[in-house]
């Protein structure tokens, strides 16, 4: 499993332009662990981003770095969050730690509570631009 950087991440010109639109405009996204990274990502067009890193309405299949316990995630933007059933948002903690991560690498992110996680990024299941969408 290796362990990306900050500035090591791959994002597409669109999620960053929505994601920076989102953060200005979300009292809440105030704080959000985007904010420290988003500006230092790799930026590419949509039709450029390789199929095995994680973008918007990306689904990942993670294994817990612990208990190698996998787990599917969706990653969404606030309003279509639902983390019971697996959509989780890009401003969660665990949604900021996996946006532009590749296959094999990890994520770690603290929760509110202050636990510590890490599970590694073990497949993109889905990828909207890998299936032609280069627009959601």
């Amino acid at each position: 499993m290796s362990q990306l950087s900050l500035g090591e991440r791959t994002l597409t010109e669109l999620d960053h332009v929505r994601l920076t639109g989102l953060l200005r405009r979300a009292p809440a996204a105030t704080g959000s662990p985007l904010d420290d990274w988003l500006d230092g990502a790799d930026l590419v067009p949509s039709r450029e981003v390789a199929p095995d890193v994680v973008t918007m309405y990306s689904q990942v299949l993670l294994a817990d770095a612990l208990t190698g316990a996998r787990r599917r995630l969706t990653l969404v933007y606030p309003a279509d969050a639902e983390p019971e059933a697996g959509f989780v948002s890009v401003l969660s903690p665990v949604g900021a730690a996996l946006l532009g991560r590749r296959v094999g690498t990890s994520a770690t992110w603290v929760t509110p509570d202050g636990r510590r996680h890490a599970a590694e990024i073990v497949a993109v299941l889905f990828q909207p631009e890998a299936s032609g969408d280069y627009t959601t």
